[in-house]
């Protein structure tokens, strides 16, 4: 049996709908944490490539590929335009959450 390369296993896992999911909110957690934004846009490549590459999705995202290329290559800094339209040509959006804290703002 030939050995699976692990770039191919998690590409081929990524197809898999909830696993994406997953791994992108683990992602932007992360993101949160550390503030790699570097990071979150390498998941997002990752999950571009596991439905059908990056300039699949810039097309259907209306986005310019090369744009595209150069925003997430960690040598610019994107505008939250265009990766909120790269995400939508993945199938997601922004959204907000509070954040849960032991004090109240209330009190």
């Amino acid at each position: 049996m030939a050995k699976l390369n692990f770039d191919i296993y998690h590409i081929q896992k990524l197809k898999n709908e909830e696993y994406a999911h997953a791994y992108l909110e683990v992602a932007l957690e992360e993101y949160e944490a550390d503030g790699d934004s570097q990071a979150f846009f390498n998941a997002l490549k990752d999950v571009a490539k596991a439905q059908g590459g990056l300039g699949h999705v810039a097309q259907k995202a209306n986005l310019n590929r090369q744009n595209l290329y150069r925003a997430l290559s960690g040598n610019s800094k994107p505008r939250l335009e265009t990766i909120s339209h790269f995400m939508h040509g993945l199938g997601y959006k922004f959204s907000l959450q509070p954040i849960h804290n032991n004090h109240s703002s209330a009190e």
